[in-house]
């Protein structure tokens, strides 16, 4: 049984194709430039692959695209889009209008489109894609939709409102959202089975971090709290975003440089960070900059190690204790230097890193603290893909 999983951007589509009985991806690809030009990047498991310039004047056909790959030529993994029994798609802002995975109707879609304000960058390219998968995708294929910010919807409001004026909240639907919500829970639910335990049983900090980083607080298999907030900026230093700052810091600098919101909200999402701060927006780059002696690189980096420690300290104590910390994402999976930072100095929480096991411990499930750690540490690949068509195929009872 196969699913067909979309994770669409205003001029990307990313996609992948997974037969479930063996949780196995069949193909991967993604259609760029849609709106300019085109290409499409389309690779199958048994390492066929197709690279190809194309016209994609819209989602739509990048989509009829995606199909003929599938379907045809030397890279097709199935004969007709038949055997596709479901589709899921990501998408980022649910608000508060949906907290679990949900089918598309046409209704659904206009109502992800009209958050638009809440994620301009995200919610309405969504909703074009999802348009645009109902004209290419037969009617008879069921289609679901899981939201990032669905799991953050168990967050007391202690923990998602600001300091705000009240109307914020209810005029304008301002409070602490929370993203990177699928992997989080995909992390925690596979730490948990690794474990043998149920998840109610476990208090869990789970550390995304990549080019847009966040921890969360997962207690009794349940997000408490979050460090990403209305938008993704918020929280730790990512690699182009601020992450958290001084409100009064943010109108000081438009003020001085005469600033538009639309250009300090560029100043702030595309040129801060790991890159304002350090002069890369990667963290490997940070890292070879380091080797050469480059001090601002080296604040940059001790910035962002200095914030996740601070999380996971502030976490355990909202939650009032803590069995696992999870390091996930590109830099969480494979960086083993921060995650030896982070844990440096933390045996007051009960964590002991294993130094060997930490250095061992690169994109695969592991642990990384020692046998007798009250609190272990763990490295967990995310696999957000997996969940949405884990929870596709549970939607409709496939």
């Amino acid at each position: 049984m196969k699913i067909l999983v979309i994770n669409a951007g205003s001029s990307s589509l990313k996609y992948q194709l997974i037969e479930m009985e063996k949780e196995q991806v069949l193909a991967r690809g993604n259609c760029e430039r849609i709106g300019i030009d085109g290409l499409i990047s389309h690779s199958t498991a048994d390492g066929r692959e197709l690279k190809e310039e194309c016209t994609f004047p819209t989602h739509t056909e990048a989509f009829e695209r995606v199909v003929k790959a599938l379907t045809t030529g030397d890279t097709a993994v199935i004969s007709d889009m038949s055997e596709i029994k479901a589709v899921g798609h990501r998408v980022v802002q649910g608000a508060e209008i949906f907290s679990e995975t949900t089918k598309v109707t046409d209704e659904v879609i206009q109502k992800i489109d009209d958050l638009k304000e809440l994620a301009p960058v995200h919610n309405h390219p969504h909703a074009l894609a999802l348009w645009a998968c109902k004209k290419v995708i037969p009617a008879s294929v069921p289609q679901a939709v899981v939201f990032d910010t669905a799991f953050h919807q168990t967050m007391p409001a202690k923990a998602y409102m600001f300091g705000m004026p009240y109307e914020c909240y209810e005029k304008y639907n301002v409070r602490r959202y929370g993203f990177h919500g699928t992997s989080h829970r995909f992390v925690s639910m596979r730490l948990a089975k690794e474990l043998n335990k149920n998840r109610k049983e476990l208090k869990i900090v789970s550390c995304h971090l990549g080019n847009g980083s966040s921890i969360t607080a997962i207690d009794g298999g349940k997000s408490v709290d979050t460090s990403m907030g209305f938008t993704p900026l918020d929280g730790l230093l990512m690699g182009t975003r601020t992450g958290s700052v001084d409100p009064s810091a943010v109108t000081y600098i438009m003020k001085k440089k005469g600033f538009s919101p639309s250009d300090m909200d560029n100043y702030m999402n595309k040129e801060s960070g790991l890159l304002g701060v350090g002069g890369y927006s990667d963290n490997r780059d940070i890292g070879d900059a380091i080797k050469r002696g480059e001090e601002r690189a080296k604040l940059a980096a001790d910035i962002l190690r200095h914030q996740i420690k601070k999380y996971i300290g502030a976490y355990a104590a909202i939650m009032g204790g803590l069995d696992a910390v999870i390091f996930t994402g590109g830099i969480g999976e494979n960086d083993v230097n921060i995650r030896a930072d982070v844990c440096a100095n933390m045996e007051f929480l009960g964590i002991e890193l294993d130094t060997a096991l930490n250095k061992e411990a690169k994109g695969t499930l592991s642990r990384i603290t020692k046998q007798g750690s009250k609190a272990q540490v763990w490295v967990v690949p995310t696999n957000e893909e997996l969940l949405i068509a884990r929870d596709t195929k549970e939607l409709f009872g496939l």
